[in-house]
């Protein structure tokens, strides 16, 4: 079996091409920083991986990713082994990517505006219910309301 999950940041925005032919198949190449769980004196801190991903997948990573993001991924592991302009064999892995994720919230990333979850806009129109910076990611529930809650 061949397959890999991690979870790191874009080390750069992502670099999309197309395809030649009939029908145009975006390619989009991007590379993952993945922190060491245990780090040891005088080792990197974090390992690189370059991915790839192919269609609409593609067009998702070029549209809403860019350097910085958090991610989560899975995909299998493929050589990437070419033969250097002096004779010398280089041998690279890159990750083939099956899904991918966004890994925390555009505010945790320092992304500006959620789409209204912290910002007191909510998704009901009511301002109130949301005190603006609450920051947690969840929406604060006024007293009294409990009444109007189909559980209880």
């Amino acid at each position: 079996m061949n397959k890999v999950i991690l979870m790191g940041r874009l080390t750069r925005d992502p670099e999309v091409r197309y395809s030649q032919g009939a029908s145009q198949t975006a390619v989009a190449r991007f590379s993952v920083a993945v922190d060491r769980r245990f780090k040891r004196e005088g080792e990197p801190d974090a390992d690189f991986f370059n991915c790839t991903s192919f269609g609409r997948q593609a067009e998702f990573v070029e549209k809403y990713l860019h350097k910085g993001t958090k991610v989560v991924l899975s995909g299998r592991v493929q050589n990437d082994n070419y033969t250097n302009k002096d004779g010398q064999m280089v041998y690279s892995v890159r990750i083939m990517v099956d899904e991918i994720e966004f890994a925390e919230s555009k505010n945790a990333s320092g992304g500006g505006n959620d789409g209204g979850y912290n910002n007191g806009g909510g998704f009901g129109g009511n301002a109130s219910a949301a005190p603006s910076g609450a920051g947690d990611g969840f929406m604060n529930i006024p007293d009294g309301i409990d009444e109007e809650l189909p559980f209880n």
